[in-house]
C-alpha cells in the first residue's frame, strides 16, 4: 500500500514562483538658487556658487527669465537644471510672461480683471464674442482699411455729427427724416425722382431759376 503525500493548492503553487517586484526609488533633485548669466538659444546659463550649468524654464514659472535675474532651480540630473520660478530681478527691465502653444485663461465662480495705465492688445486676428458687451470712453478712435458692422437694431445718439466720404450709397425699404431747423443741400447737381408721386409743400414755395424754369407735363394746373 503506497502513500502519496499532498500536493499544493494551484494558486499557492503560483505564489511560491512569483516575485513581486522591488519598488523603484525616487529620481533624487537637488534645490538650489542661482543667477542667470546669459539667455542662450538653448536655455539659460544659471552659476549657482561653483555650479555652471544651462537649465530650462519650466512650464509652471511663465516669467520669461532675463540676464541678471536671481532663480531658484531644480537638478535632477548632472546635465539637467530646471528653471522653476525668478526670485528677483534688479532694475526695472521688462517682465515678459511667456508660454508656448494654444494657451486659455479659466475663470470658474468669479470674474476676471485686468487693470493697468496703459492696455496693449496686438496680434493677427482678434475675436471677442459675449451675450452683452459695454464699453465707456472719454475719447475713442477707430482706424482701419474697412469697417463692417451688422446688426438688426442699430441707434445712435449724439450732439454732433460729421462724416466726410468721397462717395456714399444708400439703400433703404423706408426712410424718413426730422429736421426741426434748417435741411440745406448744397450740390453741382441735385436730382429728385419718384416713380408715382412728388410732393413738395410748404407754407410758402419759391422756385428760383436764373436763367431757365422750365415745366413740362400732360396737363399742367395752377390755384
Amino acid at each position: 500500500m503506497t502513500s502519496s503525500l499532498p500536493q499544493p493548492a494551484p494558486h499557492v503553487r503560483s505564489r511560491s514562483r512569483t516575485r513581486a517586484a522591488p519598488p523603484q526609488a525616487a529620481i533624487q533633485a537637488t534645490w538650489c538658487v542661482g543667477t542667470v548669466s546669459a539667455c542662450e538659444r538653448d536655455g539659460f546659463a544659471v552659476l549657482s556658487g561653483g555650479l555652471r550649468a544651462t537649465g530650462r524654464r519650466a512650464v509652471s514659472c511663465l516669467l520669461e527669465p532675463r540676464e541678471g535675474d536671481s532663480v531658484a532651480c531644480m537638478q535632477v540630473a548632472p546635465r539637467e537644471l530646471w528653471i522653476l520660478a525668478v526670485l528677483q530681478r534688479e532694475g526695472a527691465a521688462e517682465h515678459v510672461l511667456s508660454l508656448s502653444g494654444d494657451t486659455r485663461i479659466q475663470v470658474e465662480g468669479g470674474a476676471l480683471s485686468l487693470s493697468s495705465a496703459r492696455l496693449s492688445l496686438h496680434g493677427d486676428e482678434l475675436e471677442l464674442r459675449a451675450r452683452e458687451a459695454r464699453m465707456a470712453v472719454e475719447s475713442a478712435e477707430l482706424v482701419g482699411t474697412r469697417l463692417r458692422v451688422v446688426g438688426s437694431v442699430l441707434k445712435v445718439v449724439g450732439s454732433v455729427l460729421s462724416t466726410v466720404m468721397e462717395r456714399v450709397h444708400h439703400y433703404s425699404k423706408s426712410h424718413t427724416r426730422t429736421t426741426d431747423g434748417m435741411d440745406r443741400v448744397a450740390a453741382t447737381h441735385v436730382e429728385c425722382e419718384a416713380k408715382q408721386l412728388l410732393r413738395l409743400s410748404g407754407e410758402h414755395a419759391l422756385v428760383n431759376g436764373e436763367k431757365l424754369i422750365k415745366a413740362r407735363g400732360g396737363q399742367i394746373h395752377f390755384g
